[in-house]
């Protein structure tokens, strides 16, 4: 029988187990796959090099070759860069498919790829509607959002708020999302990445973390968004090849054969074996309905989480901002919706194909690790450098929006007389202090949950819906004010956590007293997802009462809709439609 990965030994101790690869599970070994692989553990994951020296090789040549390309990209735009929109924006210059692959770039980490992969493995496709979702989502944000922005002249978040709420809000959401870029977002990646370096070079995971974060910082560090940017073209590229290879090789394991027919008697093998990982709405019988409540990621809380990341958030949105204009924006848009639709098929089939080959492991976090091993010496080393392209664009991009927000949105309006060259420079100290803060509690945040992907996907349920709120009836009701945004944020999360305190008194009824008996007999227990739906209702009604009741807004403070062309090309449209179409077969035979 067939060791797997069991971590239940202390901190001290590293005890070596010899591995057979569980490839046969009642199949057939596929030619070349390894017969035996010694497996070292240690706290928590595997300790062991699967790099040869070609893999090596490939993973130093592909960290030259980004290095240089953003170096170069730095050079060619000196002047540019000089200024703060040359360096947080790129000085408006990016094309379409930069825009779409940097949109990607950002969004897909480490925390996607591993956590996903995951979750695929603990609860199966149906995780695939948070990419699958966002690619509608992003439709969306093209044909409504981005119109506001560019009319408006808004280049950061918070900015937009100050023009529409006054400098209050503009403050408040300012500190709000850095805390949430360095110590969700930015840690999630860094702690993730560090997990799969350690698990396919033995490093120590610290160590891993440590270089991950600083060759993300060297890379955006002199040449900001437009090194970054363009240089992610080449990133998303080699992602998706890595993905794909993968993906090719675990299933043809499974299949029995390195061939195309293997590779779809693979996948065949694991619809045959897990049918309750292919439904993509999960039923109440589910036991991992809390975390995908059945349609709610149709109609529920899904769209309130997909809207505030998407439309509403500056490491994303920054890179539409920085287009050449409007319809160059819009076009880099629906590109990325297409390159969402390929996510789940290169991030979340790899994790199950872990069910097979890698059954007994006991994080499910170490699935997307755990089938890298699996691959021959080239194709390893091509995915590792896949992997890392990934955690360091990412990176990049977190770091830049974080550098963005402090200097234009703190610095700036604080200190307007701070010339332009200060302004940058400011902007490269603070990167330096997030990276270092993200490191610094990585391990102490993240460190003992099995599903980070998930965790941060709870824990950003929190404020989102309250974001949602103030952008959306920002944007579309000119009697929304400054009281009313204050009033929908503080609900938001308040109400937050009374549902979340809720569910985990309807989780430990051993606690006992009168008011936590009156919350379990009055408030529901329900998913989170449907949590950030109810909470995203009661903000609004919230914001909208505490508006009507306080001072109406002067008409330079409110958005114009009259005056915004919603109008989208040709071209979108026929994109947007093709990519509709596409989802609603997916759900239909997925469903």
């Amino acid at each position: 029988m067939s060791q797997h990965f069991i971590v239940t030994i202390a901190a001290a101790q590293k005890i070596e187990v010899y591995m057979d690869l569980p490839l046969a599970m009642n199949y057939e070994r596929g030619p070349g796959a390894p017969k035996r692989i010694k497996v070292p553990f240690g706290t928590g994951g595997m300790t062991s090099n699967f790099l040869s020296p070609l893999d090596i090789a490939i993973t130093l040549i592909y960290a030259l070759a980004i290095f240089s390309l953003a170096q170069f990209v730095s050079n060619r735009s000196a002047n540019v860069r000089a200024s703060p929109k040359g360096y947080f924006f790129a000085g408006n210059q990016l094309p379409w498919w930069a825009i779409g692959a940097s949109l990607i770039a950002a969004n897909i980490s480490a925390e996607q790829i591993i956590g996903m992969s995951g979750s695929g493995f603990r609860i199966g496709l149906a995780v695939a509607s948070y990419e699958w979702m966002s690619a509608a989502t992003l439709l969306l944000v093209g044909k409504f959002v981005l119109p506001v922005f560019f009319s408006t002249g808004s280049v950061t978040m918070p900015g937009f708020l100050a023009r529409r709420f006054g400098p209050s809000v503009r403050y408040l959401m300012a500190i709000f999302w850095l805390g949430q870029y360095i110590l969700i977002n930015l840690t999630a990646i860094l702690w993730l990445g560090g997990t799969a370096v350690t698990t396919v070079t033995g490093m120590d995971p610290m160590l891993a973390l440590i270089l991950l974060g600083c060759f993300a910082l060297a890379y955006q560090f002199s040449g900001g968004l437009k090194a970054v940017a363009l240089t992610d073209v080449v990133q998303v590229s080699l992602l998706t090849l890595g993905g794909l290879i993968i993906l090719a090789v675990t299933l043809s394991q499974i299949g029995g054969q390195a061939s195309p027919s293997g590779i779809a008697n693979g996948f065949r093998v694991l619809m045959t074996r897990f049918p309750d990982h292919f439904h993509m709405i999960l039923p109440k019988t589910s036991p991992h309905y809390k975390d995908l409540p059945g349609i709610a990621v149709l109609v529920g809380g899904m769209w309130i989480m997909n809207l505030s990341y998407w439309g509403f958030n500056q490491y994303i949105i920054q890179r539409a901002l920085a287009g050449k204009s409007l319809p160059e924006a819009q076009k880099g848009i629906a590109f990325a919706a297409y390159l969402k639709l390929l996510m789940p098929v290169i991030v979340v089939l790899p994790g199950m194909a872990a069910l097979v080959l890698a059954p007994d492991i006991t994080r499910s976090d170490q699935a997307y690790p755990t089938m890298m091993t699996l691959l021959p010496p080239g194709c390893l080393g091509l995915v590792f450098a896949a992997l890392a392209a990934a955690i360091v664009a990412s990176s990049a991009s977190k770091i830049n929006s974080i550098a963005t927000i402090f200097t234009m949105d703190i610095v700036k309006p604080a200190l307007p007389a701070l010339s332009d060259q200060t302004l940058v420079s400011i902007g490269r100290i603070a990167s330096v202090g997030a990276l270092a803060i993200a490191i610094l509690v990585a391990k102490p945040l993240l460190g003992n949950f099995d599903q980070v992907f998930q965790f941060g996907q709870s824990l950003t349920g929190f404020f989102a819906p309250g974001i949602m709120v103030i952008f959306a009836l920002g944007m579309c009701w000119k009697r929304c004010t400054t009281a009313g945004a204050f009033s929908a944020i503080a609900t938001g999360f308040i109400m937050s956590c009374v549902f979340y305190g809720a569910a985990h008194l309807h989780q430990h009824p051993e606690i006992d007293g009168a008011f936590p008996a009156w919350i379990i007999a009055h408030i529901p227990d329900m998913p989170f997802l449907n949590r950030v739906g109810w909470v995203f209702w009661i903000s609004l009604l919230t914001c909208i009462g505490v508006s009507l009741m306080t001072r109406e807004p002067s008409s330079e403070a409110v958005v114009d809709l009259t005056r915004i062309d919603f109008r989208t090309t040709r071209a979108f449209n026929i994109a947007a439609t093709g990519a509709l179409i596409v989802l609603t077969i997916i759900y239909v035979v997925l469903w």
